[in-house]
């Protein structure tokens, strides 16, 4: 695998620190697209709008940025959340992965999450 500068790999965080003003809570099925991530029904059981995402720093291995913890979150469906999804807020899905811990919410409630990474390791 190539080396890549720090640079090149910001440019891929920087989309997540600029752009990503929605993140999603999801079900048991990690959303593909936007659509999954977002619609009520299909995978979203929630949202926060007006993310807070650091810019990019060092990781021990790499780049990574960090997601603000949530306290607020728009419960609008009942189920499990297994999942999370940032998007662009109007048709771009940018990043996925997995709660640290399922939680179960229920429509018209609030959703909470810690503070958490995405990274992007050095090229080994």
């Amino acid at each position: 695998m190539p080396w890549l500068s720090n640079e090149v790999l910001d440019g891929g965080l920087d989309v997540l620190t600029n752009s990503g003003s929605r993140l999603d809570i999801c079900d048991t099925a990690e959303p593909t697209n936007y659509s999954e991530a977002t619609t009520d029904g299909t995978n979203s059981l929630g949202y926060k709008t007006s993310l807070s995402i650091g810019a990019a720093a060092d990781h021990t291995s790499g780049r990574k940025v960090t997601v603000e913890a949530i306290t607020d979150g728009t419960v609008t469906e009942t189920g499990t959340a297994a999942y999370y999804a940032i998007t662009n807020g109007s048709d771009t899905l940018y990043a996925t992965g997995t709660l640290s811990a399922g939680q179960a919410v229920t429509d018209g409630n609030t959703f909470t999450l810690t503070e958490f990474i995405i990274a992007i390791p050095d090229p080994a």
